[in-house]
């Protein structure tokens, strides 16, 4: 048999071996942010119960889910916010803040219901839309960034 015949024939097993290998050596997470704007120009922003700061509303993708219905979900959970029309990509984060290996699709959300406001719970203890020019002051970092490229059109950065 030729050598190439040999290479031909190994190269399934071959690159079923390597995926295993990246699966465990390059795993990542992913989350999932929006800017959520109203009529008005405000920003939805929620304050957990966990982590200092007023954030955008996400949350992680799980498995078996995709991006898109982990936004829908929650955006329902933490805003009670439903989408009238698919959110715009504005980009996707390398988040090293939570490890590096974590990345963040944020989508920027101008079409959606919200009929009425979410209630408190244990994980998200305030919410409030705000006008972009008067951020709280504990606003996150990352979160007046995704504001202020939206918004402002300052350039994108690869990072959160």
């Amino acid at each position: 048999m030729a050598m190439e015949d040999v290479r031909r024939a190994l190269e399934p097993a071959i690159r079923r071996c390597l995926h295993v290998f990246w699966r465990f050596s390059r795993g990542l997470t992913l989350g999932v942010r929006a800017v959520v704007i109203d009529g008005q120009g405000r920003v939805f922003l929620i304050r957990h119960s966990y982590v200092a700061g007023w954030h955008l509303p996400g949350g992680g993708v799980e498995a078996g889910e995709t991006v898109l219905s982990a936004l829908t979900r929650e955006l329902a959970e933490e805003g009670n916010i439903t989408l009238a029309e698919p959110p715009l990509l504005h980009g996707v984060f390398f988040n090293a803040r939570v490890s590096r290996r974590d990345h963040v699709a944020v989508y920027v959300v101008r079409a959606f219901h919200q009929d009425t406001p979410p209630q408190p719970n244990h994980e998200i203890i305030e919410h409030r839309f705000f006008p972009a020019d008067a951020l709280p002051e504990n606003t996150a970092p990352g979160t007046r960034r995704r504001i202020a490229e939206v918004l402002q059109g300052l350039p994108l950065s690869e990072r959160w």
